[in-house]
């Protein structure tokens, strides 16, 4: 059975296993992050309506090339869960192994989100699926309000 976060007004699924850092909520940042056992990391930001997703996703892509030299990074607009998402996917070399990352952003309401997952190469082929489903299950309850605590 799945673990469920549900504070800030970020609500989603993830499996039991995973580790859940929620400490820069802590430090009164709106964002928590779940590392898998293996250390890929799935992370949810949240921020005001005046950010603007698309810039968002830009500003992470020019922060890894920074820290990554040869990155690449593919545009990418998808919709979930009647959500149109704007962002990223990344490949770049770290610590000598291939890594995959995305980013992706959208506006809700009177919130912008972020999504940022991360796993080396290897681990993301078995962890893609979960990443996917800790959106999904992010994004459907960004619909239905009534999962939503907010505090």
């Amino acid at each position: 059975m799945p673990a469920l976060f549900n504070r800030l007004g970020i609500s989603f699924q993830y499996p039991h296993n995973w580790t859940l850092d929620d400490s820069d909520a802590i430090l009164g940042r709106r964002s928590v992050t779940v590392f898998s056992p293996g250390g890929a990391f799935w992370s949810v930001t949240m921020q005001t309506e005046q950010a603007d997703p698309e810039k968002l996703s830009e500003a992470v892509v020019d922060s890894m090339k920074q820290e990554y030299g040869g990155l690449e990074a593919d545009a990418v607009e998808e919709t979930i869960a009647d959500h149109t998402l704007h962002g990223y996917d990344l490949a770049f070399i770290c610590l000598d192994l291939t890594n995959t990352a995305q980013v992706r952003s959208c506006r809700v309401a009177h919130t912008t989100y972020t999504i940022y997952c991360q796993a080396e190469d290897r681990e993301y082929r078995i962890v893609q699926r979960v990443f996917e489903a800790m959106t999904l299950t992010l994004l459907q309850s960004l619909t239905d309000t009534s999962m939503r605590e907010w505090e």
